[in-house]
């Protein structure tokens, strides 16, 4: 029947809203290292690609190992993809950023990444990715670790990607907090 309320998961309501064009294009974000084993990249693959199909939009480094994973994921499943150029030109992105942003920033740009996302994941990494936490922790961002990223206090270690898609989408409902909070 049509009008029945029934509960829906977060991770239901994202993709709901996402396919009646109800959702805006909020950033999330997949940082890691550039250098990356192949787990790491089978897991940012997998991610970028859950996130795509719940409608939310990719953000990275824009760069090589986990964001060219990332944003391969993202993109092979029709997803939105954003990256934070560090160099001053768009053509060094990797090939599935769809909105290369060039800063000319380097890795000051980690800022930036941290900044405009809603939440980040950092899969693996160590001193760029340790940086991106910090600053996510510092502007209250959601930041959730996976495969040995760096142990920062407060960022939430995640087993699975279905516990990280339901966090992050909690999130961007911003259901994870007391009202008013």
């Amino acid at each position: 029947m049509q009008g029945e309320a029934h509960a829906v998961t977060p991770c239901e309501a994202l993709t709901r809203l996402n396919a009646e064009g109800q959702m805006r294009k909020v950033p999330v974000g997949i940082i890691g290292p550039k250098n990356a084993n192949p787990e790491q990249e089978t897991l940012a693959e997998a991610l970028g690609r859950a996130f795509a199909k719940l409608g939310l939009t990719l953000l990275t480094g824009g760069r090589m190992g986990v964001m060219q994973a990332a944003s391969r994921g993202a993109f092979s499943a029709g997803g939105l993809t954003i990256g934070i150029i560090p160099d001053g030109e768009w053509d060094t992105a990797n090939p599935y950023v769809t909105v290369p942003l060039a800063t000319g920033l380097g890795p000051a740009r980690n800022a930036i990444v941290a900044r405009a996302c809603e939440a980040l994941v950092a899969v693996g990494g160590e001193y760029g990715t340790l940086s991106e936490m910090a600053f996510g922790m510092h502007f209250d961002r959601l930041v959730l670790s996976m495969l040995n990223a760096p142990v920062v206090n407060g960022v939430v270690a995640c087993a699975t990607i279905e516990e990280v898609t339901e966090r992050v989408a909690l999130r961007v409902l911003r259901l994870d907090r007391p009202f008013g909070g």
